[in-house]
């Protein structure tokens, strides 16, 4: 898996000097209210992230990396100081009407195309997961006045680590619907952006410890304002609020029993900023 995710990675990197278009940005993000897995209680987290997307002649590349830093209550395993976790996304998108230089736009939709990617991951905390996910499937790209608006149905298959037993995890494939936006719009004079991501991932099969996991729900959206004019410039940097939600976090099932049963469904606002260049 990690050769194929590679391989994906190196090919999506080819077209990347030959952009059409391209947007990179820094951000930070800060919440007091996420939850991991058996732990009791909120945990405060900061956030930070590397985004890259880009369109080219035949398809478009996601690329994000995010470093996630928690508070000492969601320990690293040494037990001294909180988990660091980082977490990459890339996802390379190809246009059925570019590539075939036809119309496959009908209804609501104005192209097909065909989505790989892979999730990677790696946290210092005692679970020490190290998830790689591989998705490939047909991803719907919306007519929307401006920005996208793209809607996936794909193949999923997860492999992971659960150090609690010292067990390597390979689940079963299932199915993933993800949706992805950034719609831009006008708050009186000033730009905003109304983006993020919601992902329904079907049962994985059992997990680490022999339990059966369920559909898990996350979607991660945010309202950014352009803050750049009070830098005297013009759409840079953005600012705004953000809010996660994960049912059945991992595809574990919601609990609301004490430590180590506690896995309640998050509910985590943020305040957000990015630095686009």
């Amino acid at each position: 898996m990690t050769k194929l995710a590679l391989a994906l990675l190196a090919a999506a990197a080819l077209p990347l000097a030959a952009a059409d278009w391209s947007d990179t940005y820094l951000g930070y993000r800060y919440g007091t209210q996420f939850r991991e897995p058996g732990i009791d209680g909120t945990v405060e987290k900061n956030i930070l992230q590397l985004t890259h997307a880009s369109g080219w002649a035949y398809g478009s590349n996601f690329f994000n990396v995010d470093m996630l830093m928690s508070a000492p209550n969601d320990p690293a395993a040494n037990g001294t100081t909180g988990a660091h976790e980082v977490y990459a996304v890339y996802r390379g998108s190809l246009s059925m009407g570019k590539i075939h230089k036809k119309d496959f736009s009908f209804g609501p939709v104005r192209d097909v195309s065909v989505t790989a990617g892979f999730d990677f991951n790696s946290k210092d905390n005692t679970f020490a997961s190290r998830k790689r996910l591989l998705v490939l499937g047909p991803t719907l790209n919306f007519k929307v006045p401006a920005g996208f608006f793209d809607l996936g149905l794909w193949a999923s298959h997860e492999q992971n680590y659960n150090g609690i037993v010292g067990q390597a995890v390979d689940f079963k494939t299932t199915w993933m619907v993800a949706a992805a936006w950034g719609i831009p719009f006008q708050m009186g004079p000033v730009g905003a952006e109304f983006k993020g991501y919601a992902n329904y991932i079907g049962a994985k099969g059992k997990d680490g410890f022999g339990v059966d996991t369920k559909p898990e729900t996350l979607a991660n959206l945010s309202v950014l304002v352009d803050v750049t004019p009070i830098f005297g410039g013009k759409g840079k940097v953005y600012a705004g609020a953000g809010f996660e939600y994960w049912n059945n976090k991992f595809g574990g099932a919601n609990h609301d029993g004490p430590a180590p049963l506690t896995n309640k469904r998050v509910t985590a606002p943020m305040a957000q900023l990015q630095i686009h260049f």
